[in-house]
């Protein structure tokens, strides 16, 4: 339904950059846009490649290998590419959406504006791979939820009550897919601060926004990676633990002594 697959990896920055740099080369070696149909917004073969730090590595670090990464795949590949996030080249080109305008199918009319020039790479599409974004930025948390209803309309307006743009929750992206195979609507998330909007917050909207169409909640899932903090505030909201941490997570605290000991 959405066609489209999340890769998430580790390493260090020489490591990472060059997986990025291969694995977007060979997807754009493999994959036609021409042939490609999903309900998530795109513009290219290889969509979005942000780069964020975990451990032992700055923000600024990341922006520098977005740059690098930027440069070297317009370079190999002669795709467009924009840089989105905190490693966008002016404040108006940090949003995602605003790159998205249009998506792979109005692509080549966005990028005959002036004003959507790319930072690198030429202004106008591949001819298989559209063009692609990359930046830097925090952990965010991808969060689905699946309502028990084909109807798309209910989906896409409970995804409206969720969305900061249009009067939801802070720091929430929305947007409702249809899962025909199954008879059931998702609406699909990305949180980019999930502190400060927590899951639980999230998932208690949406659960007062379905009662208001008499639609059960039938499952959820993370997209890519869960974050550990976003998985523990949520266990804390629900089972009203007082005391729980992330020292007080079995295997974190077997990590961190091993750690410890190598030192």
């Amino acid at each position: 339904y959405y066609n489209r697959l999340v890769v998430s990896y580790v390493g260090n920055k020489n490591s990472v950059f060059t997986a990025a740099l291969n694995a977007a080369i060979k997807a754009i070696e493999l994959i036609d846009m021409n042939n490609h149909k999903g309900q998530h917004p795109r513009i290219g073969a290889v969509d979005i490649v942000p780069f964020i730090p975990i451990r032992n590595v700055s923000i600024k670090d990341c922006i520098e290998l977005a740059r690098k990464f930027g440069k070297k795949l317009a370079e190999r590949c002669d795709v467009p590419v924009y840089l989105y996030g905190e490693a966008a080249s002016s404040s108006g080109r940090s949003d995602i959406d605003w790159i998205r305008l249009g998506e792979y199918e109005g692509l080549r009319e966005m990028l005959m504006k002036p004003e959507r020039k790319p930072d690198f790479g030429p202004a106008s599409p591949h001819p298989t791979a559209g063009a692609t974004i990359t930046g830097a930025r925090k952990v965010m948390a991808g969060f689905n939820v699946n309502l028990g209803t084909a109807d798309i309309r209910i989906a896409k307006k409970i995804a409206k009550a969720l969305h900061a743009k249009k009067g939801g929750l802070v720091f929430v992206k929305a947007m409702a897919a249809e899962i025909p195979e199954k008879k059931i609507t998702q609406i699909g998330m990305s949180i980019s601060n999930f502190e400060k909007t927590p899951l639980y917050r999230v998932f208690e909207l949406i659960q007062i926004e379905a009662k208001r169409y008499n639609v059960p909640i039938v499952g959820s899932e993370f997209c890519g990676l869960a974050p550990l903090r976003a998985v523990i505030d949520t266990v804390k909201y629900y089972l009203k633990i007082d005391n729980l941490d992330e020292d007080r997570i079995l295997e974190v605290a077997v990590q961190k002594a091993i750690e410890k000991g190598r030192e």
